[in-house]
């Protein structure tokens, strides 16, 4: 069967893209991968880029970045195959011992197969975040505001990889901005054209995925990171920012990850967003208790409270007394070196 695309609403006539870009040495190479690559190398350019601002060196940024790229693929895998263990059958038991766990294994590991869960990515990315921060005795929050900051763009880029999938899309619509999806097949017409077998309009989900991202992307790099007032500031506005936005857009969609009646993903959005909130009312809370602890800090020293106490006035009798002793001095002093021929004669 073959699937295509269309957007009646905005003029888009039906068309068909090949999710495999290319095929190197009989792997194939799709699109998918090659778009999340592409995030990925923007958003450690982006890194290495915020990571000046903050005052960590651009190695330490290089090294952390092979490192939470690596933890938050196994995270997003990890996530994905606990949430559909029963729904894809992950655990094999039709043979031996070995061959069980052999093919099991392989199951869980088969990112090449598809099945990534962003959620999962992130929260490794954060815990290997925090460790890599005690280690570097580098602030925590620090590498949490340029995490947060970045990894939007490969969430920008990554939904593109779903629309070519055609994948995480929506229920059915008929808005202007509904996205078509026409299968052609198995049946022929009369011409050898593959038959229309099902034609579904939906919301497209990836799209206002993308969209809010992008302008969450967009407030963080032109205006809150180059105004930031606090070390976690750019973490807690993704978090709300990204949670709420998918916990909208996640009830729209017909493929979520379900717990029992529960969307996972719906909740876990609500819950980063609720985190988010609480998380930024204690670091603005401490962020201004500290800047009013250091203003009022700077005039007290200024003041200089340590000083001596000044001098009381001086009555009558010790200012005559001071300057009669002045005027001894004075006449002592006109004894000593006042006459040059004394001097000479000496």
């Amino acid at each position: 069967m073959i699937k295509y695309l269309s957007f009646p609403g905005l003029g888009i006539a039906p068309f068909h893209i090949d999710r495999i870009a290319f095929s190197v040495l009989g792997r194939d190479v799709a699109w998918y991968g090659i778009l999340i690559t592409l995030g990925m190398i923007l958003a450690v350019l982006m890194a290495i880029r915020l990571a000046k601002k903050e005052g960590i060196s651009a190695d330490d940024i290089t090294d952390f970045a092979f490192i939470v790229i690596l933890a938050g693929v196994v995270g997003a895998r990890a996530y994905y195959v606990i949430f559909t263990w029963n729904e894809f059958g992950y655990l094999v038991t039709d043979g031996s011992f070995w061959h069980n766990l052999g093919r099991t294994l392989y199951n869980c590991v088969a990112v090449w197969e598809g099945g990534l869960a962003i959620y999962g990515g992130v929260l490794a990315g954060l815990l290997t975040g925090f460790i890599f921060a005690r280690r570097k005795k580098i602030s925590f929050l620090k590498i949490f505001d340029i995490l947060a900051a970045v990894v939007l763009i490969g969430q920008v880029i990554g939904r593109w990889g779903n629309f070519i999938n055609i994948e995480a899309y929506g229920a059915e619509t008929t808005l202007p901005w509904r996205m078509g999806i026409l299968t052609y097949g198995p049946a022929l017409l009369d011409n050898g054209n593959l038959a229309l077998t099902q034609e579904l309009y939906v919301h497209p989900t990836f799209l206002y995925e993308s969209l809010w991202n992008l302008c969450a992307l967009l407030i963080i790099h032109l205006g809150l990171y180059p105004r930031k007032k606090f070390d976690g500031e750019i973490f807690c506005f993704y978090l709300m920012w990204y949670g709420f936005g998918r916990m909208l857009i996640e009830s729209l969609r017909t493929d979520s990850l379900m717990l029992g009646n529960l969307r996972v993903s719906q909740g876990v959005g609500f819950l980063s967003c609720v985190v988010g909130v609480m998380l930024m009312v204690a670091l603005l809370k401490k962020a201004k208790k500290a800047q009013t602890a250091g203003a009022e800090y700077k005039p007290v020293y200024a003041e200089g409270t340590d000083k001596e106490p000044a001098a009381e006035p001086q009555t009558d009798e010790e200012k005559a007394a001071d300057e009669a002793e002045a005027d001894r001095e004075n006449g002592e002093e006109k004894g000593a070196d006042g006459n040059p021929d004394e001097e000479k004669g000496e």
